[in-house]
């Protein structure tokens, strides 16, 4: 092998590894894009986020989220930027209610707050609640909303309210300021 043949040959070596560098050191774009919150980047950020909560081996909430940021500091908190699903079931292991909302947030350890298009399915009766906001108030087991809230019934029947309660397992609900199409009784 003659002297040109060896460095053409070097160079060709050289160019490969140059090449191999510049690939491995690419950067890789990942899917994942963290969210800031009020001028904040997360702690902490968790995808396809699934929490199961149960009492004593039964389960009472499957809780899902494709993206769970938690931020440390004064005010630690909670946020699911990319929406919230919670399915809560009866005592006895049935599917009782599924909440949705494109938002949700931590409001303190123990309160929670689901925003925009916040849909509240009652899977027993067959009941759907349609609201902007609700609070979750773990300690309490209560859920509410002040917000204008559109209810339709399992017959299609649409009532209005200007909020709600509920017990956190959504087995029991009072419409505020009720109206709409109610329901009448044969006498």
């Amino acid at each position: 092998m003659n002297l040109s043949t060896h460095h053409i040959i070097q160079n060709i070596i050289m160019a490969l590894c140059l090449m191999m560098f510049f690939i491995a050191c690419e950067e890789k774009h990942s899917e994942s894009v963290l969210y800031e919150y009020e001028g904040r980047f997360p702690d902490e950020a968790a995808e396809n986020m699934v929490l199961t909560v149960s009492d004593s081996g039964i389960v009472s909430f499957i809780i899902t989220a494709p993206l769970m940021n938690r931020y440390y500091g004064d005010s630690t908190f909670a946020d699911f930027p990319k929406g919230i699903k919670v399915v809560s079931f009866t005592e006895f292991g049935e599917q009782q209610a599924l909440v949705t909302a494109e938002y949700a947030s931590e409001v303190n350890g123990s309160k929670y707050k689901a925003s925009k298009n916040v849909v509240i399915i009652d899977v027993i009766n067959g009941d759907t609640l349609r609201t902007e906001e609700i609070t979750w108030n773990q300690l309490a087991r209560t859920i509410n909303s002040n917000t204008l809230v559109k209810q339709t019934k399992a017959d299609g029947s649409v009532n209005y309210g200007d909020g709600f309660t509920a017990d956190d397992r959504f087995t029991k609900y009072t419409i505020i300021h009720p109206r709409g199409e109610m329901a009448g009784f044969d006498f």
